[in-house]
């Protein structure tokens, strides 16, 4: 298989993958009895750290083992990737092999559960009020949540919203689209192997720190992209402001500890004419953070429901974006 090739087929499975999450959602039934290749990168990372992780050896020892233990698990989820696309693309018929990557490759894709739980704080507060609100938070950020009023909630839900874009959505669309199903694969163990000991503790801060360093690598291209497609769906969005979405990725993106979150967070707060991140406190520690754009820091309801509108065209065009490529590179 050529190079040309060999991307004109990711891009095709990445449309596909795309749309089949964005109607059908995550594939249970595919997972129900095998679990979702999360889970399994989560266990051997799991046994790994607790076996060379241990407390007694030396710093420079943990460091050493972190590293290790992240190159053994990209090795691993990226050998069972390849064996499975490409066996699928040489025995089934092409149709079938395609379908098939595709179903798989949305697997690893979050647009609509992403737009479900938000939507679910939004219900919480509309519905239940504050502490239900504060409730369905919880199940998508790590902050502490309790001491948050109606505005932090909203704030917060709509960051969350934010930073998965970019995190959960566009990052795995993109190293579908360069190196196909094991580079969403390989990108989502990067992903779990940060979220899991990517953490500056007592107990991960060296085990953990290459795992941590290895995540903001690769999603350096999608938080630029995706801030980009949010300035585009700006442009579609009543209400939304495109160049406020400019302005503030220009002046405050660069700004944020992380060097990808800020990049979405800004773009999305300029749009919206909100002030996102700052200050904000962790059940383990405070976090003084830059603020993202120069709007209302008192988010509301109607707010989240606003970026929801957002983001639903953000991922359109994402989506029309990649057809858009495959088209303009597929012979004939």
């Amino acid at each position: 298989m050529t190079i040309a090739l060999w991307f004109e087929t990711n891009l095709l499975i990445l449309v596909a993958a795309l749309v089949i999450e964005a109607i059908f959602g995550y594939p249970k039934p595919l997972f129900a009895g095998i679990a979702h290749p999360v889970v399994w990168t989560g266990d051997l990372l799991g046994r790994m750290e607790r076996r060379w992780n241990r407390p007694t050896l030396p710093e420079r020892r943990r460091r050493l083992n972190g590293t290790i233990c992240a190159i053994v698990l990209l090795i691993v989820s990226a050998g069972a990737a390849i064996v499975l696309q490409t066996a699928a693309l040489s025995v089934m018929p092409w149709w079938i092999a395609g379908l098939t990557v595709a179903v798989l490759a949305s697997s690893l894709l979050a647009q609509r559960s992403l737009h479900e739980h938000v939507s679910g704080v939004l219900n919480g507060l509309a519905g239940s009020g504050l502490a239900e609100g504060r409730a369905r938070l919880r199940h998508i950020v790590g902050r502490d949540t309790d001491a948050l009023d109606e505005a932090g909630v909203a704030r917060a839900a709509i960051e969350s919203l934010a930073e998965n874009f970019s995190d959960a959505v566009v990052a795995p669309a993109f190293w579908c689209a360069v190196l196909g199903l094991p580079g969403a694969v390989v990108y989502k163990a990067i992903n779990t192997a940060d979220s899991m000991i990517g953490h500056e503790n007592e107990r991960f801060r060296h085990f953990g720190r290459f795992a941590a360093h290895l995540d903001d690598l690769v999603n350096l291209p999608a938080s630029r992209l995706s801030a980009l497609w949010i300035v585009l769906a700006a442009i579609a969005t009543r209400g939304a402001s495109p160049l406020g979405a400019l302005h503030a990725v220009r002046r405050d993106a660069a700004r944020h500890r992380s060097p990808n979150a800020g990049w979405p967070e800004a773009a999305v707060a300029g749009a919206l004419g909100l002030r996102l991140g700052g200050p904000r406190q962790y059940p383990d520690r405070f976090v003084d953070d830059a603020w993202m754009g120069d709007g209302r820091a008192e988010a509301t309801p109607e707010d989240i429901e606003r970026a929801l509108r957002l983001y639903r065209r953000s991922c359109a065009i994402q989506i029309a974006a990649a057809a858009l490529l495959f088209l303009s590179i597929a012979p004939g």
